[in-house]
């Protein structure tokens, strides 16, 4: 599968990256919301890993609802994986299209087993 990861936070970045490649799956690993975009519609990914807070002018939740507003990836799993554990922020991910939410510290064995349930349905 090729998944997608969004994340400012380089070693958290890079750690999701060894996470799921170590699965044999093609990561794009990128820093802010505007290179999500560009790398989600230059190569349409099977899966998004995505952080909530990131720099620039475009967080997760602007990420999420661009990814649903556009025909090539409105059907693309979005898994957020954030710091943030509070129910307006999962309600604000939901409502911008989040397919599951993860908190940080997250488990790695669960974020593996939803990635491959997903691979049922890609």
């Amino acid at each position: 599968m090729h998944i997608l990861i969004v994340e400012d936070s380089e070693s958290i970045r890079q750690m999701i990256e060894a996470l799921v490649s170590s699965r044999g799956h093609e990561v794009v690993a990128v820093s802010t919301g505007a290179r999500a975009i560009e790398a989600a519609l230059a190569q349409r990914p099977d899966v998004v890993l995505l952080d909530l807070n990131l720099p620039g002018g475009m967080d997760g939740f602007d990420v999420c609802r661009r990814l649903r507003s556009e025909a090539t990836t409105k059907a693309v799993p979005v898994l957020v994986i954030s710091a943030m554990d509070d129910s307006h922020s999962k309600a604000r991910a939901a409502a911008a299209g989040a397919t599951a939410y993860y908190t940080k510290p997250f488990s790695p064995t669960a974020l593996l087993k939803e990635i491959e349930s997903l691979r049922t349905r890609v």
